[in-house]
């Protein structure tokens, strides 16, 4: 035997059986235990503590396949390896054992040298089952504190804004995502909003995320002048730095950045290869904002070039990822026409809403298969 002593549970309604086989257990250095029937033993393993089961097959009461059955269906149970007990002419019994799910089968009568073969191959396979469910939750809680460190890059709150409604909707698809938004006070009283989604998705992605994120941020902070000013040096700032340092890994990122000014509804943006937002009125697209310059980080020295729009009373401006538009569902993609027939509501909050109610029940039983980010901007 390898690693550890481990801890047997023999099932058996023949006392001279259930006493045999725990005699030759303990030989071999094991501990173990015996149940005479099918619901002690089920009682017993409840408790928790054992590595494997022993089952007899024919047993008054609870027979072996409802032991069986029983341990299978219990999600913190069914990994535990479970020896049927078997007479020769039992075979057939034993395969249909095998098909609900044991791990092997022992012979009666019970042979030292099989016994040993049996159990250490069940121990040993436990252990490894044992290890890779460990390292799955050690790794499940870094992706929750992940999760918890990303969330806290996303504003806390938005601001307010006199005249102007201002809401966010984010939703990774996993537990760290590539996605982000930010809305902050930049030079002359104005702010800035950013929506971007990094190439990839998992822990790269996220990883990214958060320097793609910063850098934008510190620089749009740290700019002074007007918007397109502003603007230009965010952008040329955030790709140059990733496609000079970063070249070897890659990555890149699709944003739209822009500032608007809460007084006259001037608007100025950069679009870095993201999805064209839409900027609306009355129930009607009146124009998408298209690129203005190529994705972050592609290559070094690219052109950024500030466009403006005017938002007036009553419009209101969607930013999205495409997430939204690639949600899959029965009938294929979300898509960018069913997007565009949201109704747009009253509010910022409620056109956000609405798209998110629709992409839900489109994407109805299928797995989201990537991060949305919803931002929306209406002046009142």
């Amino acid at each position: 035997m390898t690693g550890s002593p481990g801890r047997i549970l023999v099932v058996d309604d023949v006392e001279a059986n259930r006493d045999l086989l725990i005699r030759r257990l303990q030989k071999l250095g094991l501990e173990a235990e015996a149940a005479a029937g099918g619901a002690e033993a089920l009682a017993m393993v409840a408790g928790g503590g054992f590595d494997v089961v022993l089952l007899d097959i024919m047993m008054p009461g609870m027979d072996g396949y409802e032991v069986l059955s029983r341990l299978k269906a219990d999600e913190a149970l069914r990994h535990l390896p479970v020896i049927m007990i078997s007479a020769v002419e039992e075979l057939g019994s034993v395969v249909r054992c095998i098909e609900l799910g044991a791990e092997d089968y022992l012979p009666k009568p019970f042979n030292p040298v099989i016994l040993k073969a049996r159990v250490s191959a069940s121990l040993d396979k436990k252990r490894l089952r044992d290890r890779e469910r460990l390292y799955a939750a050690s790794l499940e809680r870094e992706l929750e504190i992940g999760h918890e460190i990303q969330k806290g890059f996303l504003p806390e709150a938005l601001p307010a804004l006199d005249g102007w409604d201002l809401a966010a909707r984010f939703a990774p698809a996993r537990q760290v995502a590539g996605d982000f938004y930010d809305a902050f006070a930049v030079a002359g009283g104005l702010t800035m909003l950013v929506v971007a989604d990094v190439c990839g998705k998992g822990v790269g992605a996220a990883l990214y995320m958060a320097l793609f994120r910063s850098l934008i941020r510190a620089a749009a902070t740290g700019a002074e002048g007007d918007p397109d000013r502003i603007l230009a040096c965010a952008a040329r700032t955030t790709n140059d730095y990733i496609a000079t340092v970063h070249e070897r890994s890659s990555m890149f990122a699709t944003a739209f950045l822009g500032i608007v000014d809460p007084g006259s509804g001037e608007f100025a943006y950069v679009n870095c290869g993201h999805d064209e937002p839409v900027l609306a009125a009355g129930g009607a697209v009146r124009a998408r904002l298209a690129p203005t310059g190529p994705a972050l980080g592609l290559m070094p020295g690219s052109a950024f070039r500030v466009a403006r729009e005017a938002i007036a009373p009553g419009e209101g401006l969607l930013v999205f990822t495409d997430g939204v538009t690639e949600a899959r569902g029965a009938g294929g993609f979300f898509g960018e026409g069913r997007l565009l027939e949201v109704p747009h509501g009253h509010s910022a909050g409620e056109w956000l809403g609405a798209v998110v109610d629709a992409v839900r029940e489109h994407a109805a039983g299928f797995e989201p298969s990537d991060d949305i980010t919803l931002v929306a901007l209406r002046r009142r």
